[in-house]
């Protein structure tokens, strides 16, 4: 399992780990929304000056927050993705700075021995995960070009190299009508009641769907005062399922429940484009395989659990254009407190999130080690040329 130049690497994490820890504890105290994570690339940009011997360029693919930092320049080039974003309300509660952090710290701990590997290094500030799908933008923007594969780990309650990661479309609903005063209700037409009607087919339709299935409804905006018939309301809608071909056929009957609302309420109706449009995940089973022996000789343990759910993720539309993983590791909290919550939150800038920090970034160091020095994965990854997008779906 350990070999000197693993031990060199685990040395060169444990060097900077604390500072990379400070950073964890930094972001996560200070959490940005979507595209407004001007200060976290900032503090990790100026980390990696700090120690030198990265190529960063800031701004790619458009996107203010999105950065790259390059080590090495070896024929086999595998990327770290660092997201950075956080949630409205929350904060850190999916954990994102422990994504940033553990990325960093592999990135550092990498840089000294890429040569010797044979690896170039790009460590990825990824923006925009929560709302946005920014990995998709700066895949299509040709940030990814020139990669042989992608990594991350995700802090959650399980230890899993592979999770079930689902396919999700996501869209933004309004209803327009007539807004009136409340006494003359004859003269509306009443926005709010067409959430109603809609939300409760939704409702209904819940009981004939797979198991797989997930349908997510919010009320943004559906009237201000109670005196005040509302005439304009707006609704998020997401949904899930194993495969964006089955989210097509799902959202053809979602959608069949707002068009009802619509008609009963006698409102328009307008529905937007999609607004994320991911892919389920494509785990590596390679890289899988590696980092599972790598976090298991770090303490960690990877149940058979019966429900290997994991949401939807961005990253899973890089999954299916190149090898990539996506492993989670567990804070030591009850389940029902869960991911996207202020206890998560908390939890990630604590020692649990400390220790994610940890075993996740050496894990993905020990892993782009071995993959670098097995023959057999490094001809596979290599075998098709790096990465260029071109615009084809697979």
């Amino acid at each position: 399992m350990t070999s000197p130049l693993k031990d060199q690497i685990a040395a060169e994490f444990a060097r900077h780990e604390p500072e990379v820890l400070a950073l964890s504890h930094r972001i996560g105290e200070h959490p940005e929304l979507a595209f407004e994570e001007y200060k976290t690339t900032a503090a990790i940009v100026d980390l990696l000056r700090d120690h030198g011997g990265f190529v960063i360029k800031k701004g790619v693919g458009g996107l203010d927050t999105a950065f790259t930092a390059t080590a090495g320049p070896g024929p086999l080039a595998l990327g770290l993705c660092a997201e950075l974003d956080a949630l409205p309300g929350i904060g850190h509660g999916c954990g994102h700075n422990v994504i940033a952090a553990g990325a960093v710290g592999a990135a550092l701990a990498l840089a000294p021995v890429a040569d010797e590997l044979g690896l170039t290094v790009r460590l990825l500030g990824t923006p925009a995960e929560e709302r946005g799908a920014g990995k998709t933008i700066l895949l299509r923007k040709g940030v990814f070009d020139g990669l042989h594969a992608a990594l991350m780990m995700h802090p959650t309650l399980k230890d899993m190299a592979t999770p079930h990661i689902r396919a999700l479309g996501t869209w933004t609903v309004e209803y327009h009508g007539q807004t009136g005063h409340a006494s003359r209700p004859f003269d509306a037409r009443n926005a709010a009641d067409a959430v109603t009607v809609a939300q409760v087919a939704v409702g209904l339709l819940r009981q004939q769907k797979q198991d797989s299935d997930r349908i997510h409804v919010v009320v943004k905006e559906a009237g201000t005062a109670v005196n005040v018939i509302p005439g304009h309301a707006v609704v998020e809608v997401g949904v899930r399922s194993d495969t964006l071909a089955e989210v097509e056929i799902l959202w053809a009957r979602v959608r069949n429940c707002f068009e009802a609302g619509a008609l009963a309420a006698g409102v328009r109706l307008e529905i937007s484009e999609p607004l994320m449009w991911l892919n389920g995940f494509r785990h590596d089973a390679d890289l899988a395989e590696l980092f599972q022996t790598n976090a298991e000789a770090l303490g960690r343990t990877f149940p058979d659990y019966p429900d290997r759910s994991l949401g939807s993720t961005d990253m899973a539309e890089v999954s299916v254009h190149m090898p990539a993983i996506h492993p989670v590791l567990s804070f030591d909290r009850p389940a029902e407190e869960g991911n996207h919550t202020a206890a998560f939150a908390r939890a990630a800038c604590g020692p649990e999130g400390d220790r994610a920090v940890h075993d996740g970034g050496l894990a993905l160091a020990w892993t782009i080690a071995d993959a670098a020095q097995d023959e057999r994965i490094r001809a596979r990854l290599t075998a098709n040329g790096p990465f260029t997008w071109t615009g084809a779906q697979p």
